[in-house]
């Protein structure tokens, strides 16, 4: 089964490293983004890559040219503006044979159970399975009394209302009638 990484965009919030290099190759632990997140798939038996590359693709291209790590990994230029409904309208031709296939963005680690969404995805026989994460909390909470008193102090609880895009997905080869075109923002229309 095919991963496709969504890794084109500019990086434009951490532009302080993104005007060198595209966001998935920036590193964590001396290991590109990128890396980390075919290791994930890889671990759980999916090792066939697409990269959906845009912005600075050479540097994408020039670090895994002779990858031993990644044997089978495609680095495909989707445009240089394109959206994300539009990266994956660009490889439809390199997933024709697939029935499904993952995507995630060039940033998305974690510590997920793929073999899990994957079966997930089958058994509900749907054309698009999505992780969802409750948003990390970034500050913490005080409760203080009308007297001005700190009662308590919890350092960034966890919020339990609410749920946010956890940037893995299960794709069924339906999924590209519903991306018109290469415009397209997948986060939006599509989904």
């Amino acid at each position: 089964m095919k991963v496709v990484i969504l890794a084109g965009g500019k990086g434009t919030r951490i532009s302080q490293y993104t005007q060198k290099i595209p966001k998935p190759m920036i590193r964590v632990g001396n290991i590109p983004m990128l890396s980390h997140i075919m290791k994930i798939f890889k671990f759980y038996g999916f090792d066939e890559f697409i990269i959906a590359g845009g912005y600075k693709i050479n540097v994408i291209k020039k670090y895994y040219k002779n990858s031993k790590e990644f044997k089978d990994i495609k680095i495909i230029f989707t445009g240089q503006n394109t959206m994300t409904g539009g990266r994956i309208l660009r490889l439809k031709k390199y997933l024709k044979d697939e029935e499904f296939f993952f995507m995630t963005y060039g940033d998305a680690v974690s510590n997920i159970d793929l073999k899990k969404l994957f079966n997930f995805h089958k058994k509900n026989k749907k054309v698009a399975t999505i992780t969802a994460v409750r948003p990390p909390v970034k500050f913490g909470e005080l409760k203080i009394n009308n007297d001005f008193i700190v009662k308590s102090f919890i350092e960034k609880p966890r919020v339990d209302m609410g749920w946010i895009n956890g940037g893995f997905f299960v794709l069924n080869k339906k999924i590209f009638s519903y991306i018109e075109k290469y415009s397209t923002v997948f986060e939006r229309g599509p989904l």
